[in-house]
């Protein structure tokens, strides 16, 4: 399973790869996130975080979870994180943040081989998993990012 997901914010690269970075934040800026914590803090944006967010479906909240190795590299402009635990163990996390005419790209890129279910695994993974939640999350996490730097911008 592979998604991609990118968004041009009208922020300065320094500015948007602080905020991506700065995950304990995301509940205060990002409504779908029910929390962020380190279980293990090695720096800024560095350590192994657990991370609880919520997939809407209409007026139903479905609620997700995941702990992963975080790294972060301000001056390559990247953020990585490795699953670790929850359904989606193993999945490998790309955040990168680049300036771009008119602001920054940022864009996600997931990759994961799906859970470790005999037989439906893969077919989960990129059919119901990727499409339905971790490009649908990333999406939002994208734009809420992006509202609230253009807001603190304005």
């Amino acid at each position: 399973m592979h998604t991609y997901n990118e968004t041009l914010v009208r922020a300065p690269a320094d500015r948007c790869f602080r905020a991506a970075a700065d995950v304990e934040r995301w509940p205060e800026i990002l409504p779908h996130y029910r929390y962020v914590r380190f279980e293990r803090r090695d720096g800024f944006g560095r350590g192994r975080v657990e991370m609880g967010a919520y997939r809407q479906f209409g007026p139903l909240r479905y609620p997700i979870w995941w702990a992963s190795e975080m790294d972060s590299d301000p001056e390559a402009g990247v953020i990585r994180y490795r699953h670790l635990g929850g359904i989606t163990r193993g999945m490998d996390v790309e955040w990168r943040i680049e300036a771009a005419a008119g602001g920054t790209l940022l864009s996600i890129v997931h990759d994961w081989e799906g859970p470790g279910w005999p037989l439906i695994g893969g077919v989960a993974a990129s059919r119901v998993i990727g499409p339905h939640f971790i490009h649908v999350v990333a999406e939002r996490t994208l734009d809420g990012i992006k509202r609230a730097l253009e807001a603190d911008g304005a």
